[in-house]
């Protein structure tokens, strides 16, 4: 059998497992060992264990606690709910008025979180009472928060960016900075959306106009996240701090804001760092995994024979892109976000590379076919994070038809972010 064959139904094995409900890490690490020692006996073993901790002690990666205890400081002190009443105040004036404010918060709430399910969870508890006291369609509400919430692994900091960059030997900071522009503009092209909809089907929903004073009194609930964000991002794109060290940076901010506002207390820093703890031991475990089944397909050629193969075709890379967004369109819909993306970066990277695809170019794409996964039913993550919170007991197809419109805006997205790549490359470039 030749390597291709052997990519292509060890593939296929994984996804079946993992569908089966194996855990991705157990698969991951299954497929790894016993390819490896069937192909190398124990030598494998000991060259597995020299990246196992080589892994676990890569600088790079001491970002993600780092990152994951900043949304929890920010999702456990009450900057949420301050954050959605100052937005609420300033957009809820526009056609659509709290959709847009379900937007802007997860946008802001995703430069400081890292976490798209946090993030849609998080905005999605503080808004829905609101949304359903004002009488809005729960489909449009829910699938504004739904799609909202996916903003949260595109605009940086996030933690899917930590692990291409990890996997692929590619600058975090970089993807950071890559991943600025194409969140700003995704964020306008769904209030654009909105602004649509809620004009051509007459749900124009405004509400009283707020006092000038009462708006900037409020605004101070989005002052200190944009603190935090410029702080994280600008020591970054300056080259003053590495991702790691702005981590810590925005982590030492984050706290000193919540002890001014009285809040910091021993309980909700204990809540922290348990969940913290808890989500990077399950996030580094599947990328440690990860590097290990990477070994397994390096030592054994597996991924060079199937780039050969892939390029042979002779495809441009416009339509090896193509065929690429239907592959993790397809993936998207019964995978998780992390494990479609630690499981597909060993076969898709050096394909894209071999054609002349500009490696941080490729992390935001894989990261808005992530996003896409998201919202893609049957397994899409958050239609069931929000379909869980929502105040009634409407059925989960509201919620998906109400993310299919942005499901479909982040595939046009895409489109555009390929006929105009500078869109992600400019700002890396000008490091």
């Amino acid at each position: 059998m030749s390597m291709v064959a052997v990519g292509m139904t060890s593939f296929v094995v994984m996804v079946g497992l993992m569908l089966l409900g194996m855990p991705i890490a157990a698969v991951m690490m299954l497929l790894a060992v016993a390819g490896g020692m069937a192909a190398f006996g124990e030598a494998f073993l000991i060259s597995a264990a020299s990246v196992l901790w080589g892994t676990m002690s890569e600088n790079g990666l001491t970002a993600i606690p780092l990152f994951v205890l900043l949304g929890e400081l920010l999702l456990r002190s009450g900057m949420a709910d301050r954050m959605y009443q100052a937005f609420a105040a300033w957009l809820g004036r526009l056609p659509g008025g709290l959709l847009h404010t379900n937007i802007g918060c997860c946008a802001l709430f995703a430069a400081t979180s890292g976490s798209s399910v946090a993030t849609a969870a998080t905005i999605g508890t503080v808004a829905l009472p609101s949304l359903q006291r004002h009488g809005y369609p729960m489909k449009e509400a829910l699938g504004s928060l739904a799609a909202g919430g996916t903003l949260g692994i595109l605009i940086p900091p996030s933690v899917n960016m930590i692990i291409y960059g990890s996997m692929t030997n590619n600058s975090v900071g970089k993807l950071f900075i890559a991943g600025i522009l194409p969140g700003l503009l995704l964020t306008g092209l769904f209030m654009l959306w909105i602004f649509i909809m809620a004009k051509a089907t007459g749900m124009a929903v405004r509400h009283e106009p707020v006092p000038l004073g009462e708006r900037f009194r409020v605004l101070g609930g989005v002052i200190q996240p944009l603190i935090i964000f410029a702080i994280v991002m600008g020591s970054l794109y300056f080259g003053i701090a590495t991702a790691t060290e702005s981590a810590a940076i925005g982590v030492v901010v984050a706290v000193v804001f919540i002890a001014f506002s009285g809040r910091l207390t021993p309980a909700l820093l204990q809540g922290c760092f348990l969940s913290s703890a808890r989500t990077t031991g399950m996030i580094l475990l599947i990328t440690t995994a990860a590097f290990v089944l990477n070994l397994a397909l390096s030592l054994t050629g597996i991924g060079e024979a199937l780039t050969k193969w892939v390029t042979g075709f002779g495809l441009s890379k416009t339509a090896l892109l193509l065929a690429l967004i239907l592959f993790y369109l397809l993936l998207g819909m019964f995978m998780d976000t992390l494990s479609m993306m630690v499981a597909t970066i060993p076969l898709t990277y050096p394909i894209v590379t071999a054609v002349g695809v500009d490696p941080i170019w490729f992390g935001i794409f894989i990261v808005i076919m992530c996003e896409l996964g998201l919202i893609t039913p049957p397994v899409g993550m958050n239609l069931f994070v929000v379909q869980g919170i929502r105040p009634d007991r409407g059925s989960v197809g509201d919620v998906i038809r109400g993310a299919l419109p942005y499901a479909v805006i982040m595939i046009l997205f895409t489109f555009i972010l390929m006929a105009f790549p500078g869109i992600v490359t400019f700002l890396p470039e000008n490091m």
